[in-house]
């Protein structure tokens, strides 16, 4: 490959403007300047997450932070519940919610919202953040995301051997079905979300997707 066309990575002199549109242009606020953008590592991945509880991201040596509203968290514990009762019949791999980190390759975690990963392929006594990608990756667009930030994020799932990737944006009330980084669908309350492959039988209404439980009548 020509050195000359790969993509600049950031260094401790990059100003936010410049980090800013290398990430997709996501909040200010979300990009993590300690350690210098350039130098994180996987062990200051783990101080911010397990012991100062911030969720980050380590991506091309800086700590992104994740970002989800409170219509988004609740949606992706919905669809959470959901999962857990198909793979309480279907006994075919893990789930894991918006704080299950994986190693996509050296220097890169990520935690979608929710991760499916087969028994096949979970490693088995995994580490902190175990090696591997997602079978099904489900991001919920939160207000704070970018359209560049999570097609940066499903190329990158495919490329290290995710299978299928769902984008939830609760604002439109779609689910958007990823089979590849290119090839989509776009289904509508008035369709049916299925597992394909991945999870084979399960099937949703988009509509129930958007209707978790509310307070009862007379509140």
């Amino acid at each position: 490959m020509n050195m000359s066309l790969m993509p600049a990575l950031p260094t401790p002199t990059w100003t936010i403007q410049r980090l800013r549109r290398h990430f997709g242009m996501i909040p200010a606020e979300r990009i993590l300047l300690d350690p210098p953008p350039g130098t994180a590592t996987e062990k200051d991945a783990y101080r911010a997450n397990e012991i100062e509880g911030r969720l980050c991201e380590l991506v091309d040596g800086v700590l992104v932070e994740k970002t989800m509203g409170e219509e988004e968290s609740g949606l992706e514990m919905w669809l959470g519940y959901i999962l857990f009762k198909y793979l309480v019949k279907h006994n075919l791999g893990k789930l894991l919610g918006p704080d299950g980190f994986l190693r996509l390759m050296p220097g890169l975690l990520r935690a979608p919202d929710l991760s499916f990963i087969t028994w096949a392929r979970y490693p088995r006594n995994p580490p902190p953040y175990p090696r591997v990608a997602p079978d099904l990756a489900v991001e919920v667009i939160s207000p704070g995301n970018t359209r560049q930030e999570i097609a940066r994020k499903r190329r990158e799932y495919f490329a290290c051997g995710g299978r299928l990737v769902w984008e939830i944006d609760p604002r439109k009330r779609t689910v958007t079905v990823y089979t590849s980084p290119k090839k989509y669908k776009v289904l509508g309350v008035k369709d049916t979300l299925n597992g394909g492959e991945v999870l084979p039988g399960f099937k949703l209404r988009v509509a129930k997707q958007f209707s978790p439980p509310g307070p009862p009548l007379g509140r």
